[in-house]
């Protein structure tokens, strides 16, 4: 069982103690964030005119649109790499297409070579049948 983790962080000027299972730097983290929030606000003009739950609603909903952007581009990205995996399998799957079609050209080729070597032993075997067939026809004619 993981270890519940407390600190000590200072928001919007006043000291919480932070509890989660989570790691001191991410709590941390997070107050931070909030803070940050609360900073950002206090410099838009009118803000500090509103009364406290006026504020506390801004913030929230500032925050959820921070989050529901995050979701959303986490989605994006996730849908993107799933795309890219899927494209990734494709072009895997047609270099091993085409690494056998290249293997089978290569192997016709190499027959295709036999082949050709076959042939020009015969056709050397048959000009020096021809040439002792015509020497001996020409012989014959005298």
């Amino acid at each position: 069982m993981k270890k519940m983790n407390d600190i000590e962080v200072v928001i919007n000027n006043k000291k919480y103690t932070m509890s989660g299972y989570e790691s001191e730097s991410y709590l941390k983290s997070v107050a931070a964030y909030i803070n940050g929030k609360h900073e950002e606000f206090k410099l838009k003009e009118g803000f500090s005119r509103l009364d406290t739950e006026t504020k506390n609603v801004l913030l929230e909903l500032n925050i959820a649109d921070d989050y529901f952007k995050a979701k959303t581009h986490v989605e994006n990205l996730t849908a993107e790499n799933k795309k890219n995996s899927e494209e990734l399998f494709d072009i895997k799957h047609e270099l091993i297409t085409m690494q056998s079609r290249l293997e089978s050209a290569q192997k016709e080729l190499q027959a295709l070579k036999f082949e050709q070597v076959e042939n020009q032993k015969k056709i050397v075997q048959l000009e020096t049948e021809l040439k002792e067939r015509s020497n001996k026809n020409s012989r014959n004619n005298r």
